[in-house]
């Protein structure tokens, strides 16, 4: 990321989620909190550049729907920029609900972005701490925001500013009042950007300061996503945006070699989602473009006891 930018990805993110709650059916992800943190130049901005950037994305589609911009908006946010955001997404919470259940009192969520779920479940506010953990210019462009839009920042709710590249810290953590308590983690849109190293460093960190039991969501590429170019190319489409927008995907994994990590971290996948049961619990019995990314799995991991 650039020196004193917001993350363009969370904008483009959060567009992509509000985009789905207002207008996709049937839902797999709904954010209906994302479209606040938009104003509506930003809204408008990210719509006109994606219909300006059609013949980059499919010249078929372009010229097919030259003359309806709004069926090219949905067509570049449903192939390309949602299918993950949002699967990711609705996994994530659907695992975190039920390990509030079990026992889990502290949420971490890293690279959170301009993530909602603070403002979604304010009946969590007594009982869960919440701490994201972003870039500081992220951090701080969405603490203006919920300011300008006047929503309150929930008590449970704590900004950690953290390069998640460089070392990870819990000293602010347990500043803003974390303890050794069993901890749910999420990490999701950021193992692509860290090398092999990285990650496997940062999952042994995490989970050298939590209690047995507390676990980890997220997801990860695997190894075809720099040869594989997936649907109308969007897979290496990928690719190259991010490498276009000053953060490049850095690290795809084999299955085997991502077992070896994580036990190498103390942790027992617990579930794994490869692209075809993604499509499976997520996109069937659909009439849209949304259907699950190639080269893209989930993984619920559990320290072990």
């Amino acid at each position: 990321m650039k020196e004193n930018e917001s993350s363009l990805t969370s904008l483009v993110a959060a567009f992509g989620r509000a985009y789905h709650s207002k207008y996709d059916s049937p839902k797999i992800f709904n954010d209906f909190m994302a479209i606040k943190l938009i104003s509506p130049k930003e809204y408008q901005n990210i719509k006109e550049n994606m219909v300006k950037g059609i013949p980059f994305f499919n010249r078929e589609i372009a010229e097919k729907f030259k003359d309806n911009p709004d069926e090219i908006i949905k067509w570049i946010t449903q192939v390309q920029l949602s299918p993950t955001p949002l699967a990711r997404a609705a996994y994530c919470e659907n695992v975190l609900l039920n390990e509030f259940s079990l026992g889990v009192k502290q949420y971490v969520i890293l690279g959170a972005g301009l993530d909602t779920f603070s403002l979604r479940y304010h009946e969590l506010e007594n009982t869960v701490e919440i701490f994201e953990i972003d870039y500081p210019t992220t951090q701080s462009f969405k603490i203006q925001r919920l300011d300008e839009v006047r929503l309150k920042i929930p008590s449970n709710l704590h900004f950690i500013p953290m390069d998640l590249t460089k070392m990870f810290s819990y000293e602010k953590l347990f500043e803003k009042s974390f303890t050794y308590k069993k901890t749910f983690f999420s990490l999701l849109g950021v193992s692509y950007y860290l090398t092999k190293d990285e990650l496997s460093n940062l999952l042994e960190y995490l989970f050298d300061k939590v209690p047995p039991g507390s676990s980890i969501v997220f997801d990860y590429a695997d190894e075809r996503l720099f040869k594989e170019k997936g649907l109308s190319n969007r897979v290496e489409n990928m690719v190259k945006m991010a490498a276009a927008g000053g953060e490049p995907m850095k690290a795809c994994f084999s299955f085997s070699e991502m077992e070896k990590m994580l036990e190498k971290a103390g942790l027992l996948i617990y579930e794994h989602l490869s692209p075809t049961k993604i499509k499976e619990r997520f996109f069937n019995n659909r009439n849209d473009y949304l259907t699950a990314f190639e080269t893209i799995h989930y993984i619920h991991a559990v320290k072990k006891q």
